[in-house]
């Protein structure tokens, strides 16, 4: 049930957006939609802003779900203390996307225009140094669990298009080195169980 469990994740979204976390088909993804809202697992709203969302149930078949993942696989210590990792990690990812939408112009802090490459080119790096240490800590999680290792592969991604010129791929798009770092933020706090 990868695709109930990423919509956990990362909430109400349009079929693309959930193919793209799961690393499946579109058509193969909305195939499993439409399964689920059979179920009474996921709702579909119509329209331009429309996506889909889990229902109540959903959410309880989820964590149910979860829950029996991690506990079969006898997982839960070693994902308590990658996670643990990650929240070392968490506060510096924010103080970076910060220092990337934000800078300092006499002594004012600023939105961050971008023009300045030199600027934008020490942020890059920090998180390419950043990057680094949270690819150790996803080693660590898919280790427990295979299916984190997608999160690694699409921080990479993610890092590797802003690298490219892709600005938005830092902090902005939803497809950004931020909302994936989020989306796999929510995926410790369902899959161990912890309210946020």
């Amino acid at each position: 049930m990868t695709v109930l469990h990423t919509l956990r994740c990362i909430g109400f979204a349009g079929c693309p957006r959930i193919a793209g976390a799961v690393g499946m088909p579109e058509s193969d993804v909305e195939s499993e939609l439409i399964d689920l809202a059979v179920a009474g697992l996921v709702t579909h709203l119509p329209g331009e802003f429309g996506g889909w969302g889990l229902t109540d149930a959903g959410r309880v078949a989820d964590a149910e779900r979860s829950t029996g993942e991690l506990e079969s696989a006898g997982a839960r210590p070693a994902l308590t203390a990658a996670f643990d990792g990650f929240l070392v990690l968490n506060p510096e990812l924010l103080d970076l996307c910060t220092a990337w939408q934000l800078r300092s112009a006499d002594g004012v802090m600023i939105a961050n225009d971008h023009r300045d490459r030199s600027y934008d080119a020490r942020v890059l790096a920090r998180f390419a140094e950043f990057h680094e240490r949270a690819v150790v800590v996803c080693h660590e999680l898919s280790a427990a669990l295979p299916r984190f290792d997608r999160y690694r592969i699409r921080l990479a991604e993610a890092l590797k298009r802003a690298d490219a010129g892709e600005l938005g791929y830092v902090a902005d798009d939803i497809g950004s080195y931020h909302s994936v770092w989020a989306e796999l933020h929510e995926d410790l706090l369902a899959t161990l169980g912890i309210p946020r």
